[in-house]
């Protein structure tokens, strides 16, 4: 570098520099203004101003390269100073008013989340009530829909036992009204015999061996009464005219009740199916009507029912089993006039079978046209059916006719011995004097009474109870 004297009047300084000063220079003017920067940047912070982290020289110049300008090297290069070159924008620090506007900014976004949140809340909180009062309600409806059904189940019950208590003393006024002719003959005699005071001596004995004799109960049932009578006055037991008749009433109770319990009253229906009852009886002895309202009541327990019409011999037979098939909703097989009644038999039994039905009630004939005893075409029908199906007919059931007397008694007897009964129905019990052959039947063959019929209705058909008939035979 050299320097040049002053000339004349002007004040001249020529000054040289070459490349390198220049550069120089230059980087001395950027180093001042970093000093400066950083003063600035000292004091705005002291005055509480929030400022971005110091930049320093290498960044300024790597920013400026790529923004296209030049850095304080290369316009030194070129003999420009620092000034000319495009130096990086420095935005200011933010003002106190834009902290001011961001802080507010952020707090109103949080009032608005909180309230977007509380209000979710709130929905949730309604939709929970909203279901439980659904719940709440539909558990109300619940349980007075139980309610109404107790309600209803109770009332039901009371009404089908009074309508049982109903037909229960109906039961009993139609069983008392059915022996009232039986209470009005031998049993209106042991009351007067019994009605008097006094003790009981020989010639009370006597008279009551004349009313038992006369009483169609059978010689050996009135024996074996008289017999167990004096044996207990003997004892001294029976000193009472009372106390007889009471002892008497127990006896004859001890009688009829002859299988009674698990079957007692009842047709005893098995597990086998179907479950076949042969009805046997003399003709006029009600068996075609027993065996029809027998269906009806069978039917109305909820058993399905098929009629054999097996008595081929008798004259409008099977018309009449028709009518009663018809009336109570069951089928039944039937053949040709004079037809073999084992043939027909043996052909419901099979039917029986094929469609599954629960009862089976076979007709029979009651006499004959032929020089063929009624008892061996019994046994034959009862053989032809155990054909059909192995151990069937499962119950012999034995329709008697109560006018008979100890007629009846005689008619069980025989069929008891030739096909082995297992249950007697005991029918026109109304219309005669001589009920007392059911003490008879029962102790001279230990054979149950099932039914007794005190009238033409089907519920006139009804199941023998032993106590009922004697509260019925002596009240």
């Amino acid at each position: 570098m050299t320097l040049q004297p002053f000339s004349g009047s002007s004040l001249a300084l020529p000054i040289a520099l070459s490349a390198g000063d220049l550069a120089g220079i230059g980087l001395l003017v950027a180093l001042a203004a970093l000093v400066v920067a950083a003063a600035v940047r000292l004091l705005r912070q002291r005055r509480g101003h929030v400022e971005e982290p110091p930049v320093s020289t290498e960044e300024i110049e790597r920013e400026l390269e790529r923004e296209g300008g030049e850095s304080p090297a290369q316009a030194g290069e070129r003999g420009r100073t620092l000034p000319e070159a495009r130096r990086p924008e420095v935005l200011p620090p933010p003002s106190s008013e834009a902290a001011v506007e961001a802080r507010t900014a952020e707090v109103e976004e949080a009032r608005k989340k909180e309230e977007y949140r509380r209000k979710k809340e709130a929905e949730r909180a309604e939709k929970e009530r909203r279901q439980q009062e659904r719940e709440e309600e539909a558990r109300r409806a619940r349980e007075a829909e139980e309610r109404r059904a107790r309600e209803a189940e109770e009332a039901r019950r009371r009404e089908e036992e009074e309508k049982r208590r109903r037909a229960e003393a109906e039961a009993g006024r139609t069983l008392a009204a059915g022996l009232e002719k039986t209470r009005g003959g031998f049993v209106a005699r042991l009351q007067g015999l019994f009605g008097g005071h006094g003790t009981v001596d020989e010639r009370t004995l006597a008279e009551l061996e004349e009313i038992l004799f006369t009483a169609d109960i059978g010689v050996k049932t009135a024996t074996s009464l008289l017999e167990n009578a004096r044996e207990r006055v003997r004892r001294r037991e029976l000193d009472d005219p009372q106390k007889l008749k009471a002892a008497l009433r127990e006896e004859i109770a001890r009688i009829v009740s002859v299988g009674a319990g698990a079957a007692g009253g009842e047709l005893g229906i098995g597990r086998e199916r179907p479950w076949v009852i042969m009805v046997v009886g003399v003709n006029g002895s009600g068996k075609t009507t027993t065996i029809g309202k027998l269906a009806a009541k069978l039917r109305r327990g909820g058993h399905s029912v098929l009629l054999g019409a097996g008595d081929t011999f008798r004259a409008a037979a099977g018309e009449q089993l028709e009518i009663w098939a018809e009336r109570v909703g069951a089928p039944v097989v039937r053949g040709k006039d004079g037809a073999d009644p084992a043939s027909v038999c043996f052909e419901a039994v099979r039917r029986g079978v094929e469609e599954k039905v629960d009862v089976v009630l076979l007709d029979t004939a009651g006499r004959l046209h032929t020089k063929l005893p009624l008892m061996d075409e019994l046994k034959k029908v009862k053989r032809v059916v155990d054909k059909a199906l192995p151990g069937a007919p499962h119950q012999v059931l034995l329709v008697l006719d109560a006018t008979t007397g100890q007629n009846a008694i005689a008619q069980a007897r025989q069929f008891h011995e030739a096909l082995g009964l297992g249950g007697i129905v005991l029918t026109k019990l109304d219309g005669t004097a001589k009920g007392g052959v059911i003490i008879g039947i029962c102790d001279d063959l230990a054979i149950p009474v099932r039914f007794v019929g005190v009238g033409e209705k089907v519920a006139d058909l009804r199941a023998f109870e032993p106590r009922e008939f004697v509260d019925a035979l002596f009240d």
